[in-house]
């Protein structure tokens, strides 16, 4: 199998949608999934389109009560383009005999090819082509070709190229009951003789989004131009064009279309700037030529060179394209300029709504170490949310910035208050909003950047003042118990999830959360470190501004060495105090009983049971510490903290929460073949290759259908990235320590690191950095102990051993 070609022969009505998500198509501006041309929305496919931080909020009653929820909005269908011999029915794979059929992406150039050879009821057989791309170059462009051949007649065809704005979103099922509707029609109608346009409006959020589309058709042995007629609605256009063709005559169909919104820049009018790109535009060719070009540039930057011992695991080198391939079409050059955040499933479908959550932990390092100003971009969506965090923390009665578990447009908190439960049918309580440890993870973010980057302007005008009112968050959240002599922090929840109260509790949340507590001491030590790390005026400005003074600053140096972290056993990390205290679950026999036990809190539900009486997680929760922190930070935060941090610390609280887990996040596998990777290769490579396949293979069972996991995606690429070469940037410097997979033979890649671009390779046996011209400062290199300083031009080789 190529490295670089997702390929499927035949047609399948039961894997499109999941085939659709997996071969969207998308620029960081916008993305349309993978849906045949000539397809419409039902239980075998589902044609979407989604615009980067496109949101619309509708409410609806549910059981009584009036919730409202903001989603991504399924924008108008551009891709309608089908055709009909004279007197015929519109083609449709169901309704024909299917000769051959393949459907390829390719994933180094960013096109959606598919080859269909058929007969259809009256004996005719064609063949159709198509290739389809959503320019990488030209944010606002996507454009379609379609070749056809009548193989065995002749006679008159009739193709219909349409806007078809007449959509819901109707991508996840247990979302049916909620109110869909988000577009209302304004105009509809020709741009010119052979484009059309179609203008609508979200209701809630009034964004105006206009379609543009040119039609043209060639090869005409004839010579004669296609009858063209237009048909109009209010919210669907289409052209009908009709004309002879030949037994054996290829015609080629092409349409080009453009998709501007009222909230873009440089712009006078959407509909007006919409009907302008599509006059202006190139052929489908040069279109290509531009998208192709483009995305070899990319692959420069992003690419990783891997030489695998066994010739079978090519399908892993695919994969690892294909997750960096859907990375750089939801977060991409153009991403630098937009508005937008990292959404949890990509701009590739509707689960989660679009939502960002914490997935950039995930998502970040891959790109801090490529192209670190895309990080920089999207650090800055939480910084224009910043006033809604503050007034978040105010309305809970804290004080700093209390940024959102979900967030959509504004950066309110999005997270629904009631969940649907597909195993029992019921509706109940969402919870998740206490998982206050996204906080911790955007102030990461902020301080991982900067460590890679030293991006200091950035720090001084954004990402310090942000890391110093969720510092104040969470001294303002903690309290002193007596008892403990410590600092604790009482009501939420850890990244497991399966834990949202005590067993017959009535108040929900947790008390004590070792990595929501964890985190929070290390936040305020390191706003403490990038406040002093600023220049003079500066911090002064930054501390009369936010009206911060020594004492507060005194008091969060004391609550960051005396937080309270519980502990239980022989040295084992407690998830949160009174952990010890649950039952311990029986695996087997709801191994025996289920089979995959991902979505255990669903099981539990459905027969009347809770997660919450057992030690069982859906997730990576006090091992996310060992992802997140080297053995050498971790003993820095434990010391500062007060408490042993010791050699067998890791290895031995790996060994007894992995047994515990059940994997119920594609994140879960991404944790745990990290913290495994140094300790137990092969342990950990197979936690990789179910990771690598989770969305390629669906391992969740219907998920992926619905949208990507793109920090599942982005944390395979980042393992091979940085665990396997065993990158750190902490302390001014890169840190190296190799231990490659026995299944890898080579590993290149291309990093850049505080401005120096370098060249990285690694085999068993040797390490090889060499920094390339650029004209940057040289950078500090450890080596386990040996350090040294490269500039550009120079290289250094160690031996592994």
């Amino acid at each position: 199998m190529p490295a670089w070609s997702l390929v499927y022969e035949g047609f399948n009505p039961e894997e499109e949608k999941l085939r659709e998500a997996l071969c969207t198509l998308g620029n960081g501006y916008f993305a349309t999934r993978g849906a045949a041309t000539e397809s419409v929305a039902n239980e075998v496919h589902y044609p979407g389109t989604y615009l980067a931080g496109g949101y619309n909020r509708l409410k609806t009653e549910i059981s009584g009560r009036v919730v409202e929820n903001e989603d991504l909005v399924n924008l108008p269908n551009w891709l309608p383009l089908t055709f009909r011999p004279e007197e015929g029915e519109w083609f449709c794979p169901g309704d024909v005999e299917i000769l051959s059929y393949r459907q390829e992406l390719d994933i180094r150039r960013g096109l959606l090819q598919r080859e269909i050879r058929f007969e259809d009821e009256g004996g005719r057989r064609s063949v159709v082509r198509q290739r389809r791309l959503v320019h990488m170059r030209h944010p606002h462009l996507a454009a379609i070709e379609m070749t056809m051949i009548p193989e065995n007649w002749s006679g008159k065809v009739e193709f219909r190229s349409a806007l078809d704005g007449r959509v819901i979103n109707d991508g996840v099922a247990r979302y049916r009951r909620l109110n869909s509707r988000h577009l209302e029609p304004i105009a509809a109608g020709e741009a010119d003789d052979e484009s059309l346009f179609l203008q609508m409006c979200t209701n809630q959020s009034k964004m105006r989004l206009a379609l543009a589309a040119r039609t043209r058709v060639f090869g005409t042995g004839s010579g004669e131009n296609p009858r063209r007629q237009i048909h109009r609605e209010q919210d669907h256009v289409a052209h009908l064009l009709t004309l002879p063709v030949a037994r054996g005559e290829e015609i080629r169909v092409e349409k080009v279309v453009a998709l501007y919104t009222s909230r873009d820049s440089a712009i006078s009018e959407s509909g007006l700037e919409a009907r302008k790109a599509v006059a202006r535009a190139d052929s489908f060719a040069g279109l290509l030529e531009t998208h192709v070009e483009r995305w070899e540039q990319l692959w420069r930057h992003f690419d990783l060179e891997i030489d695998i011992t066994d010739g079978e695991r090519r399908r892993d080198l695919l994969i690892l394209h294909l997750h960096i391939f859907h990375l750089l079409q939801t977060v991409s050059m153009h991403t630098m300029d937009l508005d937008v955040g990292v959404p949890s499933r990509g701009w590739h479908g509707e689960a989660y709504r679009g939502h960002i959550f914490w997935d950039e932990l995930f998502i970040f390092p891959f790109l801090n170490l490529r192209v670190p100003e895309i990080t920089r971009g999207l650090l800055k969506y939480r910084y224009r949310r910043l006033g809604e965090a503050r007034a978040a923390a105010r309305e809970a009665g804290f004080r700093g910035a209390m940024y959102p578990w979900q967030s959509g447009s504004n950066g309110r908190e999005e997270s629904q208050q009631l969940h649907l439960n597909p195993k029992s049918g019921r509706w109940l309580p969402d919870n998740t909003h206490l998982q206050r440890h996204v906080n911790a993870a955007i102030a990461y973010n902020i301080w991982q950047y900067f460590q890679v980057s030293r991006d200091t302007e950035f720090l001084a005008f954004y990402g310090a003042e942000m890391l110093l009112e969720i510092a104040r968050f969470w001294a303002s959240i903690a309290s002193w118990n007596e008892e403990l002599e410590r600092y604790e922090i009482v009501g939420v929840m850890g990244p497991d999830e399966y834990h949202d109260s005590y067993p017959g509790a009535s108040e929900q949340g947790l008390r004590n959360n070792s990595y929501t507590n964890i985190m929070a001491a290390w936040v305020m030590s390191t706003a403490l470190e990038a406040l002093q790390s600023l220049a003079d005026d500066r911090r002064r400005e930054l501390c009369e501004l936010l009206d911060l003074n020594q004492e507060e600053l005194a008091a969060w140096d004391r609550m960051s060495r005396r937080m309270y972290v519980p502990f239980h056993g022989d040295g084992i990390i407690s998830q949160f105090e009174g952990y010890e205290k649950l039952q311990e679950f029986d695996w087997e026999t709801y191994r025996k009983k289920y089979g995959i036990v991902m979505r255990l809190d669903r099981i539990l539900e459905a027969e009347g049971d809770s997660p919450n009486r057992y030690k069982a997680s859906k997730q990576a929760d006090v091992l996310m510490l060992f992802f997140l922190f080297s053995s050498d930070e971790l003993r820095e935060i434990f010391d500062r903290l007060g408490y042993p941090f010791e050699y067998e610390t890791i290895p031995r609280n790996i060994d007894y929460y992995i047994q515990r887990t059940s994997h119920g996040s594609t994140l879960s596998q991404v944790v745990h073949s990290w913290v495994l990777a140094r300790a137990d290769r092969p342990r950990s490579w197979n936690l990789f290759e179910i990771a690598l396949k989770s969305d390629v293979e669906d391992i969740q069972g219907g998920t992926t259908p619905e949208g990507i996991h793109l920090g599942a995606m982005a944390g395979t690429v980042d393992l091979v990235q940085r665990a396997f070469t065993g990158i750190e940037t902490w302390g001014d410097v890169l840190r190296f320590n190799p231990r490659l997979p026995e299944e890898i033979m080579r590993l290149c890649l291309r990093i850049r690191y505080r401005g120096q671009s370098m060249e990285v390779t690694v085999t068993p046996g040797r390490l090889k950095v060499e920094c390339l011209k650029c004209g940057a400062e040289s950078v500090r290199i450890i080596f386990k102990e040996e350090e040294c300083r490269l500039e550009g031009g120079e290289s250094r080789e160690f031996e592994l051993t």
